[in-house]
């Protein structure tokens, strides 16, 4: 039986990371307020440290080690923004890390997990398997696995970010958040339900990687062939033995989309609020802007979760996709 995180795992978390993590603005947008007929509040994880929320779950997950723990050291397995998250954790921490990286992982997030000063061990996604790669060097050499989201105190970490934005707005009727492998949804849910018990929370996740999507409908994990899409932080296979069963008791529903409508939001907000999203980010818009008869006349919570992309993967996709700056779906 799993012991899964409570709100008081959230509340505890908040306290561990502050002074470490950044209190991320909430922001707004009359343009995307009139098109939808809502009051949207954008908690923007883009502006946290290594400019995701992972920093949050990496942070008091390390802080929350035992001596002997820490030093020995921690690795993780992290398509990017977890391996840059455990990375800067740890070294403000003063903690050895080792990242298990896939080869195509996006550039910048190589280099800023190295940056951070983290050894990264680079595997093939497609022919092999980073979670046994992790677990070999982890018994070899007596490292604590910090898993990218089943675990405990990730998602209570992750947790801290819609604590934040709820404290700021007030009570909330929907939130949409990004999906991935859960951390981040199941840690928002736990702090949403205790600040806004009557708050609807959506998840949002890929098309091509709708395994959330079936996991709740199925009433079990469902495992899926690794999705391709350019949502390279929600490439998972299968939600965790933690996120799961938190989504399934206070998730409303989790809904898709499609690359493209991703493309289209990345282009809201460079050109209308002047941020840089990383397409795994624009998810939770991308779902809020799919339900508009839901989100009408609303007020409603926007997790934004990071910005990292590449520069010039970035500006391909939008020079391969033209078209209004608002999202239309």
């Amino acid at each position: 039986m799993q012991t899964l995180p409570t709100y008081e795992d959230v509340v505890a978390a908040s306290e561990r990371i502050k002074g470490y993590a950044h209190r991320t603005p909430v922001l707004r947008s009359r343009t995307i307020d009139a098109q939808l007929d809502a009051s949207l509040y954008f908690k923007c994880e883009n502006f946290q440290r290594i400019g995701a929320f992972k920093f949050r779950g990496a942070f008091n997950a390390i802080a929350s080690l035992s001596g002997a723990q820490q030093r020995a050291g921690v690795i993780a397995f992290s398509s990017g923004n977890h391996a840059q998250g455990v990375a800067l954790a740890a070294s403000l921490l003063k903690v050895k890390a080792t990242i298990v990286m896939p080869q195509d992982a996006p550039a910048a997030k190589l280099a800023a997990t190295r940056g951070y000063g983290a050894q990264v061990v680079q595997y093939d996604r497609y022919t092999e398997d980073r979670a046994a790669i992790a677990a070999s060097l982890a018994q070899k050499h007596g490292y604590t696995l910090i898993p990218p989201y089943d675990h405990p105190n990730v998602i209570a970490g992750q947790g801290t970010a819609t604590k934040e934005l709820m404290e700021e707005t007030g009570l909330l009727d929907l939130l949409f958040v990004c999906l991935g492998g859960g951390g981040l949804l199941a840690g928002s849910a736990l702090a949403a339900r205790a600040l806004a018990p009557d708050c609807q929370i959506y998840g949002v996740e890929p098309e091509a990687g709708n395994d959330g999507l079936q996991s709740l409908r199925a009433g079990h994990i469902v495992r899926i062939d690794l999705p391709k899409t350019i949502a390279d932080g929600a490439q998972t296979q299968f939600l965790g033995d933690h996120t799961f069963p938190i989504i399934q008791r206070e998730v409303a529903d989790i809904l898709t989309v499609t690359d493209a409508q991703l493309v289209q939001t990345m282009r809201f907000y460079a050109e209308r609020m002047k941020m840089l999203v990383e397409p795994t980010g624009c998810l939770s818009l991308a779902g809020a802007c799919n339900v508009k008869d839901l989100v009408r006349g609303k007020r409603v919570g926007i997790v934004i979760s990071g910005g990292n992309v590449d520069l010039a993967n970035f500006c391909g996709l939008l020079a391969t996709e033209g078209g209004n700056a608002v999202p239309d779906q």
